[in-house]
């Protein structure tokens, strides 16, 4: 039944090869604690071999946030199997799930990406498409995926936007701004010379002209934001998203511009940018408080 359901994730749900490979990772993990290796019977999805299956992970060490993503991969499938008729009701509703700490999105700073964006860029290819790349994420906060997947016709020039297919397959378009247009025309020339590039070309490949893979788009970031003064910790795609998003909301933008920019589902998960925006938290402050007002 897993393969099914894998199966139908891919084809009806349309997500990623990734989330299939977690979900089913997640899923067969249940199976193997659950039956001892004995097999996938769906008779073992109970309420109470659930839970166990959340002590046993919290007790290994186990991050309460990961136990939370493995109970909505098994979720998932129940409910796939209640849509099959094999089960009458989804047993993952009836266990609570573990308490998990919430952590505010890291975002860079706008002083640390107007540090990188000053640095002189080679005028190779390899140069300039790295250079692109990270001017696309953070000026779009498309999804590295989203990235990996762009087609050179995807760039509307005479409007000046990408679309974007994202989650679900649901598209969207995100305005590109006059400096990526430059950086992109560049990349472009550079591009066309090294590789044959046609409409259905992908927007951005390899060193050796090969679409791009997830991996590769992590290591282009972390290499271009290594060693640039205000990037420390984690260098990623997702801390770019996570900056844009904040950078947009500090300068006025409102919730919902950014959550169309951003492809979110729904308004909730875009307000979470409202408690890293400290900057325009401080100038309401400063331009509120009686205190403030007077200089005292």
């Amino acid at each position: 039944m897993v393969a099914e359901f894998i199966e139908y994730l891919k084809t009806q749900k349309r997500y990623s090869y990734r989330t299939q490979a977690i979900y089913g990772e997640y899923i067969r993990e249940f199976f193997e604690f659950a039956s001892d290796g004995e097999g996938e019977s769906v008779d073992i999805l109970k309420p109470n071999l659930i839970r166990g299956f959340i002590a046993a992970g919290l007790e290994s060490g186990i991050s309460p946030r990961t136990m939370n993503l493995k109970l909505s991969a098994l979720s998932s499938f129940s409910n796939y199997l209640v849509k099959c008729g094999i089960l009458d009701s989804n047993p993952v509703k009836r266990v609570h799930r573990p308490k998990q700490s919430k952590k505010l999105p890291q975002f860079y700073t706008e002083h640390a990406m107007e540090n990188y964006f000053s640095q002189e860029v080679g005028q190779d290819y390899k140069s300039l498409r790295n250079r692109a790349i990270v001017s696309t994420l953070y000026n779009t906060g498309m999804r590295r995926a989203e990235l990996a997947n762009l087609k050179v016709s995807d760039w509307d020039m005479d409007r000046s936007l990408f679309r974007v297919t994202g989650k679900g397959d649901k598209q969207r378009e995100i305005p590109v701004t006059h400096s990526l247009r430059e950086e992109l025309e560049l990349y472009l020339a550079c591009y066309s010379k090294d590789f044959p590039v046609t409409s259905v070309s992908p927007l951005f490949v390899t060193d050796s002209g090969k679409p791009l893979y997830l991996a590769f788009v992590n290591n282009v970031v972390r290499r271009e934001l290594l060693g640039v003064e205000g990037f420390s910790g984690k260098k990623s795609p997702h801390v770019l998203r996570h900056s844009i998003a904040t950078h947009l909301l500090n300068n006025g933008a409102d919730l919902n511009s950014i959550k169309e920019v951003l492809g979110h589902s729904s308004l909730a998960a875009t307000q979470v940018y409202t408690h890293n925006s400290f900057e325009q938290l401080k100038k309401v402050f400063q331009t509120a408080h009686p205190r403030a007002k007077k200089g005292g």
